[in-house]
Protein backbone atom coordinates (compact mmCIF):
# COMPACT_ATOMS: atom_id res chain seq x y z
CA UNK A 1 0.00 0.00 0.00
CA UNK A 2 1.43 3.31 -1.10
CA UNK A 3 1.54 5.94 1.60
CA UNK A 4 2.83 9.48 1.69
CA UNK A 5 2.39 11.13 5.06
CA UNK A 6 3.18 14.81 5.49
CA UNK A 7 3.93 16.51 8.78
CA UNK A 8 5.34 19.75 10.10
CA UNK A 9 2.64 22.19 9.12
CA UNK A 10 1.23 24.73 11.50
CA UNK A 11 0.68 28.38 12.27
CA UNK A 12 3.63 30.74 11.91
CA UNK A 13 4.06 34.49 11.77
CA UNK A 14 5.16 36.23 8.61
CA UNK A 15 8.92 36.07 8.29
CA UNK A 16 9.11 32.80 10.15
CA UNK A 17 10.19 29.35 9.02
CA UNK A 18 8.74 25.87 8.84
CA UNK A 19 10.12 22.50 7.85
CA UNK A 20 7.73 20.06 6.27
CA UNK A 21 8.45 16.37 6.09
CA UNK A 22 6.98 13.53 4.07
CA UNK A 23 7.42 9.87 4.93
CA UNK A 24 6.99 7.42 2.08
CA UNK A 25 6.20 3.72 2.10
CA UNK A 26 4.76 1.04 -0.13
CA UNK A 27 6.75 1.83 -3.28
CA UNK A 28 10.36 2.03 -4.42
CA UNK A 29 11.09 5.56 -3.26
CA UNK A 30 14.35 5.96 -5.16
CA UNK A 31 12.59 5.17 -8.44
CA UNK A 32 10.33 8.19 -8.17
CA UNK A 33 10.94 11.88 -8.47
CA UNK A 34 9.36 13.69 -5.55
CA UNK A 35 7.68 17.03 -5.33
CA UNK A 36 5.88 19.46 -3.08
CA UNK A 37 2.68 21.15 -4.19
CA UNK A 38 0.39 23.54 -2.42
CA UNK A 39 -3.22 24.54 -2.70
CA UNK A 40 -4.64 27.72 -1.25
CA UNK A 41 -8.40 28.14 -0.72
CA UNK A 42 -10.14 28.75 -4.02
CA UNK A 43 -6.99 28.21 -6.05
CA UNK A 44 -5.51 25.47 -8.17
CA UNK A 45 -2.94 23.12 -6.74
CA UNK A 46 0.47 24.43 -7.77
CA UNK A 47 3.97 23.07 -7.92
CA UNK A 48 6.46 24.35 -5.35
CA UNK A 49 9.60 22.25 -5.59
CA UNK A 50 10.84 18.94 -6.94
CA UNK A 51 13.74 16.57 -6.49
CA UNK A 52 14.92 14.06 -9.07
CA UNK A 53 14.97 10.34 -8.39
CA UNK A 54 18.64 10.27 -7.54
CA UNK A 55 18.43 13.50 -5.60
CA UNK A 56 20.98 15.11 -7.85
CA UNK A 57 18.66 17.63 -9.47
CA UNK A 58 16.38 20.18 -7.84
CA UNK A 59 13.75 22.38 -9.46
CA UNK A 60 11.63 25.13 -7.98
CA UNK A 61 8.69 27.29 -8.88
CA UNK A 62 9.77 30.87 -9.48
CA UNK A 63 7.57 32.00 -6.60
CA UNK A 64 9.44 29.85 -4.12
CA UNK A 65 13.00 29.31 -5.30
CA UNK A 66 14.60 31.98 -3.12
CA UNK A 67 12.88 30.90 0.05
CA UNK A 68 12.53 27.12 0.03
CA UNK A 69 14.88 24.17 -0.04
CA UNK A 70 13.79 20.66 -0.92
CA UNK A 71 15.75 17.62 0.15
CA UNK A 72 15.31 13.86 0.08
CA UNK A 73 16.83 10.87 1.79
CA UNK A 74 16.51 7.73 -0.30
CA UNK A 75 17.59 5.54 2.59
CA UNK A 76 15.09 6.91 5.08
CA UNK A 77 12.49 7.40 2.30
CA UNK A 78 11.74 10.93 3.33
CA UNK A 79 11.23 14.23 1.57
CA UNK A 80 11.60 17.57 3.32
CA UNK A 81 10.78 21.16 2.48
CA UNK A 82 12.47 23.93 4.40
CA UNK A 83 10.54 27.17 4.04
CA UNK A 84 11.95 30.49 5.17
CA UNK A 85 10.77 34.10 5.14
CA UNK A 86 7.18 32.91 4.99
CA UNK A 87 4.49 35.26 3.75
CA UNK A 88 0.73 35.24 4.29
CA UNK A 89 0.33 34.26 0.64
CA UNK A 90 2.16 31.02 1.42
CA UNK A 91 -0.87 29.91 3.41
CA UNK A 92 -2.08 26.67 1.85
CA UNK A 93 -2.33 22.94 2.24
CA UNK A 94 1.02 21.48 1.25
CA UNK A 95 1.15 18.09 -0.47
CA UNK A 96 3.92 15.62 -1.04
CA UNK A 97 3.74 13.73 -4.35
CA UNK A 98 5.63 11.12 -6.36
CA UNK A 99 6.22 10.97 -10.10
CA UNK A 100 7.80 8.37 -12.36
CA UNK A 101 9.50 11.18 -14.29
CA UNK A 102 12.14 13.69 -13.30
CA UNK A 103 11.76 17.42 -13.89
CA UNK A 104 7.97 17.45 -14.15
CA UNK A 105 5.98 20.22 -12.52
CA UNK A 106 2.46 19.41 -13.66
CA UNK A 107 0.26 17.76 -11.05
CA UNK A 108 -1.02 15.42 -13.78
CA UNK A 109 2.46 13.88 -13.95
CA UNK A 110 2.41 12.89 -10.28
CA UNK A 111 0.95 9.51 -9.43
CA UNK A 112 0.94 9.28 -5.66
CA UNK A 113 -0.20 11.94 -3.23
CA UNK A 114 -0.24 12.51 0.49
CA UNK A 115 -3.18 13.88 2.40
CA UNK A 116 -1.59 17.27 2.92
CA UNK A 117 -0.51 19.41 5.84
CA UNK A 118 -1.87 22.88 6.56
CA UNK A 119 0.48 25.84 6.66
CA UNK A 120 -0.96 29.11 7.88
CA UNK A 121 1.09 32.29 7.88
CA UNK A 122 -0.28 35.19 9.89
CA UNK A 123 0.53 38.81 9.09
Amino acid sequence: QVRLVESGGGLVQAGGSLRLSCAASGFTFSSYAMGWFRQAPGKEREFVAGKSRSGGRTYYADSAKDRVTISRDNVKKTLDLQMNSLKPEDTAVYYCAASRSDYVTSRDEYHYWGQGTQVTVSS
